[in-house]
């Protein structure tokens, strides 16, 4: 047909209009009388894989060809796995160790300073599950163990996984080393391709080639005028296009913030430069007193802090100095036994922690009751390791009503548990500067084991009073990011940060 469109055979055949690629791959499916790998049709239609996957949806669309698709799970070394190997499986170093020092290992000694304490954890356990060990400290191979120089199913199991040897790997040691994040389970689809009834009866015969658009080049030499043009097929489906994908942490924030706005919370919000003020003169954390320096403060060089309103700087500063605030005829307490600076309330730092979202937020005076959350990033001067790192999420929240208890404070954690799925909280008492009573809040992470993310109290009357607030008031500042840490299933926090597209696609950090 001289418009490139077949008509229907007395047989039943639908009109359809057929690209070049498409024409070309159907004829390889109808000349097939079992499907046919997306692999093998590239190669034998000499199309790009690209060229094959659309063309071949496009017949789908028009109901001429059909997929079988099924699902393998591929097992592949993450990078902490590949590095693992390189160096040799923790349980192997500390074989061959102990087999070099026939009166034991010290667990605080030289010889194991090589190890993290995770790394070294795991190898412990294995050997002593393997019989390798004798009980107690220090490390000692046991009398008449196993031989410490033949592979260890770890072992053997990870160098099968390198060479693709599948029948060679040990499934029962596989999900341990899951849990290490060594290894990772990849699901890999395989597609195969045959032509319906439909497309058999489609006439295949070759046809005047046809253009899909109108090229410069044509429009020049008058080419257009005799070039038949492939007509649109306005039944067949428009591919889905998934679009940007979240990163699975901003994700998983989204969703801790749906709990916290099911439970009446509104949310708030501060700046990330903030005054010593703010960030904790308010909050009634001594200028020069060592327990300042638990939050390990970044100072900001070059700028000049604003001052707050001086009613409230005045306010703060007789709390510091065991005055008595304006209108009352005694002070709340002592203070601290030492004149307040007002020119170090002035001074820039990053802010260390976003209680000073809920300082500023309370200045406002809020009408009780009320709820307030915040979650951003605040900035310490930590050592970089599992769970610490200088750039930190944490969720800051305020319950402000009469008759507030710490009850509700650790009912809140609670909810917010349970919401999240998490069935193991523990719950003790501690200490902070500007709560009391204060608690820490633990969860069980399923390979870091006990990890402090609920930390919180009661506001001291020292930050209520000057910020004219008078009713008690519940405060906590969640370590969302270690939070996330057991929602994702990540041992290492600097993992939330990755840029890896690989495993970000993935949707799994």
């Amino acid at each position: 047909m001289p418009d490139g469109t077949t008509e229907p055979e007395e047989g039943g055949a639908v009109p359809v209009t057929l690209s070049d690629p498409e024409r070309r791959l159907l004829k390889l499916l109808c000349a097939r009388p079992e499907p046919v790998a997306e692999e093998a049709l590239a190669s034998d239609s000499a199309l790009a894989a690209d060229t094959v996957r659309g063309s071949l949806q496009r017949l789908r669309s028009k109901h001429l060809a059909a997929v079988e698709e099924s699902h393998d799970e591929v097992l592949k070394l993450t990078t902490r796995g590949e590095r693992a190997r390189a160096r040799a499986l923790p349980e192997r170093r500390l074989l061959d160790l102990l087999c070099d020092a026939p009166a034991g290992l010290d667990p605080a000694g030289s010889a194991l300073a090589g190890f993290e304490e995770e790394e070294r954890s795991a190898a412990v356990g294995i050997l002593r599950r393997r019989g390798f060990l004798a009980p107690g400290i220090p490390f000692r191979l046991k009398p008449g163990g196993p031989d410490p120089t033949a592979p260890l199913p770890e072992e053997s199991t990870v160098d099968a996984i390198v060479r693709g040897a599948g029948a060679e790997v040990d499934r029962a040691v596989v999900p341990g080393l899951v849990k290490r994040g060594l290894v990772a389970i990849e699901r890999v689809s395989h597609r195969r391709w045959a032509a319906t009834d439909e497309g058999r009866r489609v006439p295949l015969e070759e046809s005047e080639a046809q253009l899909g658009a109108v090229t410069p080049a044509l429009l020049r030499d008058g080419g257009w005028k005799d070039a038949v043009f492939r007509p649109y097929d306005v039944r067949a489906e428009v591919p889905f296009v998934t679009g940007a994908r979240p990163h699975p942490y901003l994700a998983w924030l989204d969703e801790f913030e749906e709990l916290l706005l099911g439970l009446g919370f509104e949310q708030a919000e501060g700046p990330l430069l903030e005054t010593e003020f703010w960030n904790a003169d308010v909050l009634f954390m001594p200028q020069e007193h060592p327990a300042r320096s638990i939050h390990d403060v970044l100072s900001v060089r070059g700028l000049e802090g604003r001052a707050p309103p001086s009613d409230l700087l005045e306010r703060v500063a007789a709390v510091h100095e065991g005055r008595a605030l304006p209108g009352d005829a005694r002070p709340i307490t002592p203070g601290w036994r030492a004149p307040y600076d007002r020119e170090i309330a002035r001074r820039p730092v990053l802010r260390s922690q976003t209680t000073a979202v809920s300082a500023r937020y309370l200045a406002a005076g809020p009408t009780p009751p009320f709820r307030m959350y915040c979650i951003d990033r605040n900035f310490r001067r930590e050592s970089l390791d599992a769970t610490h790192h200088v750039e930190f999420g944490q969720c800051e929240g305020v319950l402000g009503q009469e008759g507030t208890t710490l009850r509700h404070l650790i009912g809140i954690f609670r909810s917010l548990a349970e919401g999240l799925g998490i069935r193991s909280l523990l719950v003790r008492p501690s200490y902070f500067p500007f709560t009391e009573p204060s608690v820490e809040g633990y969860v069980k992470h399923p390979r870091l084991g006990w990890i402090e993310v609920f930390p919180g109290g009661l506001f001291r009357p020292e930050v209520l009073r000057p910020l004219g607030v008078r009713v008690p008031v519940a405060a906590w500042g969640i370590g969302v990011t270690r939070l996330a840490m057991v929602g994702l299933g990540v041992s290492d926090i600097r993992d939330l940060y990755l840029d890896d597209l690989a495993r970000l696609t993935t949707g799994r950090v």
